[in-house]
């Protein structure tokens, strides 16, 4: 079964840590492992949230807004595409993941996958 695991974090925790901790977060141990066996799908970090842009359509005309789609004090800094047998061991992976020690990840369960 597919699983989404969704990284938040806020912007400022992020910005004091390095680019290359930011980097190590996902090219640790476990993202090898999974890559090796074939569970890892995917995956990768996201610019901060300063850099996206909403996009809604309304009566026809397309609307953009820079910046996140709602202020939250926690922000979607990355995710990961796994492949594996059922929800208890896609929450054991998220477990593993280095970012679950200061902020929540959420595992969400793919629509046919």
């Amino acid at each position: 079964m597919q699983y989404m695991l969704l990284i938040y974090e806020s912007d400022a925790a992020a910005a004091k840590r390095s680019r290359l901790e930011q980097a190590g977060i996902f090219q640790r141990s476990l993202n090898q492992d999974l890559s090796s066996t074939g569970k890892r799908i995917g995956g990768s970090p996201l610019q901060p949230a300063a850099t996206a842009t909403t996009v809604r359509s309304r009566d026809g005309k397309t609307l953009t807004t820079d910046g996140p789609f709602a202020e939250t004090k926690e922000q979607l800094g990355g995710y990961w595409l796994i492949d594996v047998v059922d929800l208890d061991e896609a929450i054991a992976i998220a477990a593993l993941i280095p970012t679950a020690q200061w902020g929540p990840v959420e595992v969400r369960p793919l629509m046919g996958g």
